[in-house]
């Protein structure tokens, strides 16, 4: 095994965004799915997958991660086993999933989203053969875990600064699924973004559920009634960071006239379920989890396992602004300024609000 800092992630960014459109399987919240699938003659590499809430399909985090899955599969051969998260589980349901896909043989196990922590730590530390991987967390402790970790604060930073150039009414609104530490990451930058460009500009704050209530991240009525409220109160760009429950908000920003959305995870642009709002999709904060999780499998396959603290930042293309649809190109001069600030040290953009 080796500890690895940081690694470089834009020389494969091209080839698993290419990826996309393999990633819009359908699946369910409300379902723990065992799929498996496998390649001819059975070799290469098990990979086992515990996905949040909202699970493969919901066109955001858990399909970013996918797409770098099905990149790995395709081009290693092997299996792959995917489990989902319920709304409505426990962290002893987390362990069980995690020990279910080790004591399977699968490797790498990996966790998609912060709220495999702490269950990761614990299964992580009785398999100690098995190298585990979890994004958008740190676990400490164990020493066959990856740590996958990216600069979500940076691209929102961006996509407020995009959000001030275009809104026309001077107010803007940022939707988040929980209020935990990770999503005000993304309010963070998004709110600092917007205060830079137009110190004048109004932004509206709210969280679609608190706590340990996960619902936020998959409920699409719950993001259209946020953006709804939003767009009733005057503002005309909506940035969305809730998983599924985007998709929600992209369809209330969809049906007001000159309004803009702006997605998150995945390039909400090219989602084919999305494909009647995409003129309204002004960009999305791209999080490239995808070059994370293949660089993981990889590594395994290589017999060289990443472990450790990678992070994957502004930098190194980890977060990016989505062009798709040409909304953006002109103020694509600002945009780039913006981000050669952050990558120099110019800004230091904030994680908390």
């Amino acid at each position: 095994m080796r500890r690895v800092s940081k690694i470089a992630a834009a020389g494969i960014a091209t080839a698993a965004l290419a990826l996309s459109a393999t990633a819009c399987g359908s699946t369910s919240s409300q379902k723990d799915s065992g799929t498996s699938s496998s390649s001819a003659g059975g070799k290469g590499v098990k990979i086992g997958v515990a996905y949040d809430v909202g699970g493969r399909g919901d066109h955001s985090f858990n399909d970013s991660a996918a797409r770098g899955i099905d990149k790995a599969k395709s081009e290693f051969g092997g299996s792959v086993k995917e489990l989902t998260a319920k709304t409505t589980d426990t962290e002893a349901d987390r362990v069980q999933k995690l020990s279910d896909l080790a004591s399977g043989g699968y490797n790498p196990v990996i966790g998609i989203g912060f709220a495999y922590a702490n269950s990761m730590k614990q299964v992580a530390a009785k398999f100690p053969n098995t190298t585990f991987g979890i994004v958008d967390s740190v676990v400490e402790g164990p020493k066959n875990v990856d740590n996958i970790v990216f600069t979500e604060e940076q691209g929102s930073y961006l996509a407020g600064v995009a959000a001030a150039l275009k809104t026309k009414t001077g107010h803007v609104g940022f939707i988040g699924g929980v209020d935990v530490p990770l999503i005000k990451k993304f309010e963070a930058g998004f709110n600092q973004g917007v205060k830079d460009t137009k110190a004048d500009v109004k932004v509206d704050n709210q969280y679609l559920s608190h706590g340990s209530d996960t619902s936020g991240f998959a409920s699409p009525d719950k993001g259209k009634e946020a953006a709804q409220g939003m767009l009733d109160n005057g503002a005309d760009v909506i940035y969305t960071a809730a998983g599924s429950s985007g998709t929600g908000a992209i369809e209330a920003v969809a049906g007001k006239k000159g309004a803009w959305a702006i997605g998150v995870d995945s390039d909400q642009y090219q989602q084919a379920s999305l494909d009647k709002y995409k003129n309204s999709i002004l960009t999305s904060v791209v999080k490239n989890v995808d070059i994370g999780v293949y660089d993981l499998i990889k590594s395994v396959k290589d017999g060289k396992p990443l472990v450790g603290t990678n992070s994957y930042p502004l930098a190194k293309n980890g977060v990016s602004l989505a062009t798709s649809g040409g909304f953006i190109t002109d103020i694509q001069p600002q945009l780039d300024a913006a981000k050669k600030k952050i990558v120099d040290g110019s800004i230091k953009v904030k994680t908390t609000p």
